[in-house]
C-alpha cells in the first residue's frame, strides 16, 4: 500500500500532470522505415514496417529506467499493413490484445478479409510494446505487469508508437486513420481516443478500462472491504497518468463506438460501460465472450455502419 501510494504522488508531479500532446510527445517516425514484402493480394498488398521508436522513459528512478530500457527487442516498433494498390485508403490501425502480437494470429483474430475486400479499408496491425517480435522469446513481456511504474511507460510507449504510425500512414497518403482494440488492446485504443486528436475514429472493443477494476473483479485485492477500497484507490491513483478517465475525450463522440460481450468474464461488460460514460459513447453488445466472441459480426456490422455515415467506406 505505502508503494502504490508513494507512485501516485510521484505520478502528480511533472511531467506526469502534463497535458497529453507533452506527456505522449511529438511522436514520429525516425530515420528509416524499413519495409518487407509478405504477399500479394487480389487488388494490393501485404507488407511489414518496422521503424525506430525513439521512446524515452519519463521516469527519473535509473531503475526504473534500466529495466525499460534493457530488452534491445523493444527499441524497434513494428507493424504489418495491408495496402490497395490503386491508392491509399482510409486505414483502421488494429491493435491486439494482452500476449498478442504475432501476424498469423491477428489476421485470424480480426476479420481482415472482410475489412479489406468488402470495406474497402487499408489496414495496419501494430505490435504493441514487449509483445511479438518487440519480447523476449518464451518469456511472458514486461509489460503489463504487476509493477505500475512499468505500466505506466509501456502504455506511454504504446500512444507513442501509434501517433508515430498514425502520421506515417498519413504522411503516405491515408486521408483518414482510425483506432480499433480488443481488450489491453482496447484500453490503448480508449487511451488514444484522449491523446490524439488526429484519429479519425475510436473503437474499443471487449476493453479493460481499468486496472484496478480488474484487479478487484479478479479477486487480486487482500485484507477487510476497507483495505481492499484503499488497494483499490491506490492502484488506480498509481495508473491515473496513463487512465483513459484521466483526461476528456479528444475526437468526436460521433466517431465513437464500444463493443462489448454479454458472456465476458475477462473483461465484462461493466468495463465498456464505464468507459462509454466517461466518453459519452454507444455501447454494442453482442453475446458472446472473450476469446469466443459470438455473434460479434453484428458489432462489426454497426462498426461498418459508423464509417459509411462518416463517408469513409467506397459506395459499394
Amino acid at each position: 500500500m505505502e508503494a502504490l501510494e508513494a507512485i501516485g504522488v510521484l505520478h502528480a508531479e511533472a511531467p506526469f500532470d502534463a497535458p497529453p500532446e507533452v506527456f505522449f510527445g511529438s511522436a514520429g517516425v525516425r530515420g528509416a522505415w524499413e519495409e518487407q514484402h509478405v504477399r500479394a493480394l487480389p487488388g494490393g498488398r501485404v507488407i511489414d514496417v518496422r521503424w525506430r521508436s525513439g521512446y524515452s522513459p519519463a521516469a527519473a528512478d535509473p531503475e526504473v529506467r534500466r529495466r525499460y530500457l534493457a530488452p534491445p527487442a523493444n527499441e524497434w516498433a513494428a507493424a504489418r499493413l495491408w495496402l490497395h494498390a490503386d491508392r491509399p485508403r482510409p486505414t483502421a490501425i488494429l491493435i491486439h490484445g494482452y500476449l498478442g502480437g504475432s501476424y498469423r494470429v491477428e489476421e485470424r483474430a480480426w476479420p481482415v478479409r472482410w475489412m479489406f475486400e468488402r470495406l474497402g479499408l487499408d489496414l495496419a496491425i501494430p505490435v504493441l510494446p514487449f509483445h511479438g517480435a518487440r519480447g523476449a522469446r518464451g518469456k511472458r513481456p514486461l509489460f503489463p505487469s504487476s509493477d505500475p511504474r512499468i505500466n505506466v511507460e509501456g502504455f506511454r510507449q504504446a500512444i507513442w508508437d501509434l501517433i508515430s504510425l498514425r502520421r506515417a500512414l498519413m504522411e503516405r497518403g491515408a486521408e483518414a486513420v482510425g483506432a480499433m482494440g480488443m481488450s489491453l488492446g482496447g484500453y490503448t485504443t480508449a487511451l488514444a481516443m484522449t491523446a490524439d486528436r488526429e484519429l479519425a475514429f475510436g473503437v474499443p472493443m471487449i476493453p479493460l478500462a481499468s486496472i484496478a477494476d480488474f484487479a478487484r473483479d479478479a479477486g487480486r485485492l487482500v485484507g477487510s472491504e476497507d483495505e481492499q477500497r484503499a488497494q483499490h484507490a491506490a492502484l488506480e491513483q498509481a495508473h491515473w497518468p496513463v487512465s483513459p478517465f484521466a483526461r476528456p475525450v479528444c475526437v468526436d463522440r460521433s466517431r465513437l463506438l464500444i463493443l462489448a460481450g454479454e458472456a465476458d468474464r475477462i473483461t465484462p461488460a461493466s468495463h465498456a460501460e464505464r468507459l462509454a460514460a466517461h466518453f459519452g459513447a454507444p455501447v454494442r453488445v453482442f453475446p458472446g465472450g472473450h476469446l469466443l466472441q459470438f455473434g460479434r459480426a453484428e458489432g462489426f456490422r454497426e462498426v461498418a455502419r459508423m464509417l459509411r455515415d462518416l463517408e469513409l467506406l467506397q459506395p459499394r
